[in-house]
């Protein structure tokens, strides 16, 4: 088969019901493109009819249709990844199955990408979430612009177009846990971002908790900065300074004033403040250590069972 112009990628876990109505919208959407498209399904060790679905497509369109199979759950990222490895476009598109970012506004970012854009990013026009995500979300969006200088509007909008080069130099490195946005607008030389639609979940319900969207940002913050180590160094540097003068304080004050009564809860207050300190960047140091033992054991982001793909013959 010819390499076409656009590879669309879309990480499925768990999707059934609401796999038709992608494919009902989506295909349409890319037909009326006019640009020669394949579509690349990744199935992320679903546990439900998914791949049989997933499989039923691919024989009505097997032209412009592949998918491939994991034989277990590696994550969204990992799927994007494998993604990202089997797309032969020159124009990448990720896109989740869950239709909260409408097929129809591929093109506004094919169009950005014409323009010379290398990268394209979106940002959702109306978000249906709650007050509290909206607030935790634009905190860590200034604060991951502070440590890293990724400016990224909406970092948790799946839709977002790639050039070939960002691609393969993504998948040319090792990491095993990164956030793969974040790591293309650092390869990115042209990189810009464009308003998109946002729509209630068509059925099913999200696959991210409140753990991994934690995991998540502390994925971005250890794998494209430093400055949390070293910030947590001139902090422990203050405190050590701050406690050797409290110390020298009081005792002076005992040698001055005698023993006094009522202070042993403030020196516990002291003490527990600094404990939570060291134990927070024990953690720290935690984050980074452990990203070093996943590189270091280099195993596989995944494993593939099967690839449904037209033949060259064909």
């Amino acid at each position: 088969m010819s390499a076409p112009l656009v590879s669309i990628v879309i990480p499925v876990y768990n999707e059934e019901s609401g796999l038709q109505a992608l494919f009902d919208r989506l295909y349409p959407a890319l037909d009326a493109l006019g640009k020669s498209y394949e579509i690349i399904f990744v199935n992320d060790g679903s546990r439900d009819k998914s791949p049989a679905i997933l499989a039923d497509q691919f024989h009505k369109r097997p032209d412009v249709t592949r998918v491939v199979l994991f034989n277990g759950n590696f994550g969204q990222h990992r799927a994007i990844l494998a993604g990202f490895e089997y797309s032969r476009g020159k124009q990448i598109v990720t896109l989740d199955a869950d239709l909260q970012n409408p097929p129809e506004d591929i093109k506004t970012l094919l169009d950005q990408m014409d323009q010379g854009y290398d990268y394209v990013g979106s940002i959702r026009r109306q978000r249906n979430d709650s007050v509290w995500r909206h607030v935790a979300s634009r905190a860590m969006n200034r604060l991951r612009e502070k440590l890293t200088r990724i400016k990224m509007t909406d970092q948790g909008c799946m839709l977002r177009a790639y050039d070939r080069r960002i691609v393969d130099t993504i998948n040319q490195c090792a990491e095993m846990h990164t956030f793969i946005p974040a790591l293309a607008y650092s390869f990115s030389q042209n990189p810009t971002e464009v308003i998109v639609g946002h729509e209630e979940r068509h059925a099913g319900e999200s696959k991210y908790s409140l753990y991994s969207l934690i995991r998540l940002n502390f994925d971005l913050m250890t794998g494209f900065s430093i400055v949390p180590l070293q910030a947590f160094s001139m902090v422990g540097m203050g405190v050590s300074f701050a406690s050797s003068v409290l110390v020298v304080v009081l005792l002076v004050r005992r040698l001055i004033i005698g023993p006094e009564e009522g202070g042993l809860f403030t020196l516990f207050a002291i003490a527990f403040f600094l404990i939570g300190l060291a134990l927070f960047g024990i953690g720290l140091l935690g984050e980074y250590i452990g990203r070093i033992y996943h590189e270091v054991r280099q195993r596989p982001r995944y494993l593939v069972s099967a690839i449904l793909q037209q033949k060259e013959s064909e």
